[in-house]
């Protein structure tokens, strides 16, 4: 096995390579090796071609200090999501010294990548956002049975320090403190630590993905499949509707994302008719929530981490969650709201200065 793309692995991880590839019954000279990039993460991914197979080895992030422990989550958990028939990519060998795991190569179609070419006419995508949607109950009620927090490598429940630390934090210091150089408007902190014990009411205890978006679904065979899941840990339902639904990276109509709502809702409600009751309040808060995790993500890793593929998006991810706070509920949230119609123009400037454009956004191939 040889290949530029093998100067990036230690010693300890060529050879723990070779040993998974031996493990797995294949020849570890055989593959031809190229390496994959990923969006905000650190990890490595190396696709490794043979004769007649081919095989991911997904490296853990040098610059992370867990970054063992998370690959460790991806083991774990990706074994729990197959084992309860939620549609991971296979498993086949970990390596807990190097934190190396080989996996299943799916192929490079996301469900994204086919919105934003305009490869699906209507009737398709909503045949796959339907699909994406039913994927999402069976993970997160399936997932939660028998799940072990011990396995997640950052916190085994999303709680209201999750919340007010890694979403509505790190939205004022990535995005509104450091990315725009706001000062931080009186009663701000209050609305978060409300917007936190608002969204802490819902019942948790399901699987959550915390990433499930359309960069995490990949298109095989016409299927569906869900990728990125070391971040999981139990949580409430709406948070990764929210996800889907408020997507950054894609333009859905709103009265698609209505009926998408509704459909989830009605599944729901056939699984959990409890729970569909007091869905949609809820979900609102959560959807705040993630909206302020994905701006401040996407400044922190355009700006820090100089991936500029994130600042294009800042904008439509800003007038998600200004259009989020124009609904009913949220005017108990006056300072945030103030804030958030600000947003996406200050963002414009930014984008302008760095002579970024805004994105080709995809339309979904639905016309209002």
């Amino acid at each position: 096995m040889s290949s530029d793309a093998l100067d990036i692995l230690a010693v300890d991880q060529r050879r723990a390579l070779e040993e998974l590839l031996r493990r797995d019954g294949l020849d570890p000279a055989a593959p031809i090796v190229s390496r994959l990039t990923g969006d905000g993460s650190d990890r490595f991914f190396l696709r490794l071609t043979g004769p007649d197979w081919r095989r991911i080895a997904v490296l853990p992030s040098p610059t992370l200090e867990k970054g063992r422990e998370e690959s460790a989550s991806f083991w774990l958990i990706g074994r729990h999501l197959r084992k309860r028939g939620v549609p991971v990519p296979e498993l086949y060998g970990f390596d807990r010294e190097t934190g190396l795991v080989l996996c299943e190569d799916l192929g490079d179609v996301l469900l994204h990548d086919k919105l934003r070419l305009g490869d699906l006419g209507e009737a398709e995508v909503l045949r796959f956002y339907r699909m994406a949607l039913d994927l999402l109950l069976e993970m997160q009620l399936k997932g939660a049975a028998g799940f072990d927090p011990a396995w997640c490598w950052d916190t085994g429940n999303y709680d209201r320090q999750v919340m007010l630390t890694r979403e509505s934090g790190y939205f004022w210091e990535a995005c509104c403190r450091d990315l725009l150089g706001l000062r931080k408007p009186p009663g701000l902190d209050n609305e978060f630590s409300d917007l936190a014990e608002l969204a802490g009411r819902e019942p948790g205890g399901f699987f959550l993905h915390r990433d499930f978006q359309s960069r995490n679904l990949l298109i095989r065979e016409d299927r569906l499949r869900i990728l990125d899941f070391q971040g999981g840990r139990l949580g409430p339902l709406g948070y990764d509707l929210a996800s889907l639904l408020n997507d950054p990276y894609v333009a859905l109509p709103e009265e698609v994302k209505n009926g998408m709502f509704a459909y989830y809702r009605q599944n729901l409600g056939a699984e959990r008719a409890d729970l569909a009751i007091s869905f949609d309040e809820g979900y609102l808060w959560l959807a705040l929530q993630r909206n302020l995790q994905i701006l401040g993500a996407f400044a922190f890793l355009s700006r820090v981490k100089g991936k500029t593929f994130f600042r294009a998006f800042l904008r439509p991810a800003a007038e998600n969650l200004s259009r989020l706070l124009q609904l009913p509920g949220s005017r108990r949230l006056p300072v945030l709201r103030a804030l958030a119609l600000e947003l996406p123009e200050m963002l414009d400037l930014i984008i302008k200065s760095s002579k970024i454009s805004d994105p080709n956004l995809p339309d979904a191939g639905i016309k209002e």
